[in-house]
């Protein structure tokens, strides 16, 4: 579902990290919370793994992308950003979708933290039993 202008909007979630991801035609510039790509994903690998679905469909020089991130770390925001940016296409153009379930860009990671129970130093450690 296209917004006005030709703007496409979706939401990746990783962890405890939200993306909101807004993608228009243009020359491939991308900004995380006003900032450059570069310099708000510092490390190379963050910064691979949110440009993956744009590389597998051959589109990273189509769109420019501004995304809003919140919460998380770097990992899951990179994450969040992926998934965020593969649904953006999917509205773009619907017959990418095989390529993206296909790598796994569409499914979301479920995976979260395991909450700390009483008793207990996190959520499974124990605390080291003494004899005497």
């Amino acid at each position: 579902m296209a917004a006005a202008d030709n703007q496409y909007h979706a939401t990746g979630r990783r962890k405890d990290a939200v993306a909101r991801v807004y993608m228009k035609p243009g020359a491939g510039k991308i900004t995380v919370n006003g900032k450059d790509f570069e310099n708000y994903f510092c490390v190379p690998l963050s910064q691979s793994i949110v440009k993956q679905p744009l590389e597998l469909t051959e589109t990273a020089e189509k769109f420019d992308i501004s995304m809003n991130i919140k919460g998380g770390g770097f990992n899951g925001q990179s994450g969040a950003a992926r998934l965020g940016i593969a649904r953006a296409l999917l509205k773009f153009d619907p017959e990418l979708r095989g390529k993206l379930k296909k790598a796994g860009y569409l499914t979301r990671d479920a995976r979260e933290v395991e909450r700390k129970k009483y008793g207990l130093s996190g959520a499974r450690k124990r605390y080291q039993y003494s004899k005497r």
